[in-house]
Order: structure tokens, then C-alpha cells, then sequence
């Protein structure tokens, strides 16, 4: 089957020295890829997957829901599997040091969260709604407004790394990371759904996006 997206694509411009020049090599799996990490409420607590709640008052910016079910190829709940995810504030900056975007830094906003699916491969975020930023990948190039996530699946080598775009941003017309994904089915499965039934009256939109960590429609990763 067609890398998609492929290793090398020239409009992503990081793709040029991050993609591989010679064929890849199978290396033989051992104990440690091919068993999960186990991880326990007593190492993620609650507190961790509210991203408003975690500095001395309310950061700044729109508050919305993020949730969804972590899925295995044939559609089956994968339980007490580590999620996390970081972002830029609302105003589209990291709060990290090498992000030297002349936004404002929120001092209440550190950007990153985790929790564990329930029995029903269930997670749940509150955050804030992050906002655009330049990247420089070509002129006028801006990053549509995005949440990373992480997680791990069933192994260490179902590790999956990825983004989630808020629907109807016109950005993402423009953006070479996601037009990169040929497959279209799979490009729209990085795009959240607006749910209302999860949106809680007067404080915050709620927004689901599902994750299938292997099979035919797999959401897309960050492999290159």
C-alpha cells in the first residue's frame, strides 16, 4: 500500500531533511515493543486532562470540550490507554522556549495535559481553544488552529503521534502538513466534529474526535 502521507513531500518543507534517502531496515522486535506500557490512576489523576485548571486563575480564550473513544482496527474499545495532548494558547503561542512567536505567553495556560481512557476507551479534555501561528514553512505559511495527541495503543510500536483541526477553518486549505495526506477519508478524520450534545450550556463548546490506533483508516500520524 502507498505511504500516505509519504515520507518526502516538498511543499512540507521539514520533509527535506527528516525524510529517509535509503530504503528503511526491519529490526526484530523484542519483549519491550511488543508489550504496552501500563499505566495506573495513581500516575494520572484527574486534574491532569483540565488544561483551565492548572494555573492560579482562568486563562485566557474560548473554554471547549474535547472528547472521543480510542479504537483498535476492528472498531473494539481500548481501555486504560495513556492520552495526551499539548497546543498553543488562544493566542497561538507555545509555552515552550524555542517558540519565539511575538505572542502573548498565558501564565495561567502551560499547554499540556493527559488522562486514561475508561472501560469504553472513553477520554476527556477541557482546554482552550488554541489559535493560529506563523511557521515559516513558505510565505504568509499559518498552522490552522490544532491539538496534538499522543498515545500509545496495545505496544510501544502501535505508538501513534497526531493532530486535531477544528472544522470549517479555511486554513486548512492552505496547510502543506494536512494536504500532504492524499487519502481524503483519512485527511477528514483528523478534522473534530462540533457536538452539541457535549457542549455544557454558557461555558464551553464540546467537539469529538475518535482515534483508531491501527487498521485500513488509521488516523493519520506524524511520520515524517
Amino acid at each position: 500500500m502507498t505511504l500516505d502521507p509519504p515520507y518526502l513531500y516538498p511543499d512540507y518543507r521539514s520533509t527535506l531533511t527528516r525524510a529517509p534517502s535509503k530504503p528503511l531496515l526491519t529490526l526484530p522486535a523484542g519483549a519491550t515493543e511488543l508489550s504496552g506500557p501500563v499505566f495506573g490512576e495513581r500516575h494520572v489523576g484527574a486534574a491532569a486532562a483540565d488544561l483551565t485548571r492548572q494555573g492560579d486563575g482562568e486563562p485566557i480564550g474560548e473554554r471547549i470540550v474535547v472528547h472521543g473513544r480510542v479504537l483498535d482496527a476492528a472498531g473494539r474499545p481500548l481501555a486504560g490507554q495513556l492520552v495526551e495532548i499539548w497546543q498553543a494558547n488562544a493566542a497561538g503561542r507555545y509555552a515552550h522556549d524555542v517558540d519565539r512567536h511575538p505572542a502573548p505567553l498565558d501564565p495561567n495556560f502551560a499547554g499540556a495535559g493527559r488522562c486514561l481512557t475508561d472501560g469504553d476507551g472513553i477520554y476527556r479534555f477541557v482546554t482552550i481553544k488554541p489559535g493560529e501561528y506563523p511557521w515559516r514553512n513558505h510565505p504568509n505559511a499559518w498552522r490552522p488552529a490544532h491539538i496534538h495527541f499522543s498515545l500509545f495503543g496495545r505496544s510501544f510500536m502501535s505508538r501513534l503521534v497526531t493532530q486535531m483541526y477544528f472544522p470549517g477553518d479555511p486554513l486548512l486549505a492552505f496547510d502543506p502538513m494536512y494536504q500532504s495526506i492524499r487519502d481524503r477519508k483519512a485527511a477528514e478524520a483528523l478534522v473534530a466534529t462540533f457536538e452539541l450534545a457535549s457542549t455544557v450550556e454558557e461555558w464551553a463548546l464540546g467537539y469529538r474526535f475518535d482515534i483508531v490506533v491501527a487498521g485500513r483508516y488509521d488516523t493519520p500520524t506524524e511520520e515524517s
